[in-house]
């Protein structure tokens, strides 16, 4: 069973992420909306500054929602020929 947490985030509210709590490096290597406007970070332990209010995900996901999620119009990548 997967125990990551998967967190939407506004782009615009990245300079409060502590990357060092979450499993990615940096923005660059953020999953990103086609709209580039939201971002997921992923995590097994609630990073502080969602605990102390610094950063308010859109929403809270776990792995059977982000799949799901990757598949609507607003996140999954363009075919090169759409």
């Amino acid at each position: 069973m997967n125990n990551t947490i998967y967190a939407i985030v506004n782009l615009s509210d990245t300079n409060a992420i502590l990357f060092s709590q979450v499993a990615e490096d940096s923005t660059q290597t953020m999953i990103r909306n086609n709209a580039n406007t939201q971002g997921i970070i992923s995590y097994l332990v609630e990073p502080s500054f969602i605990t102390n209010g610094a950063l308010t995900p859109v929403s809270i996901l776990n792995q059977t929602e982000v799949l799901a999620l990757m598949q609507t119009p607003e996140w999954k990548a363009p075919l090169p020929n759409e």
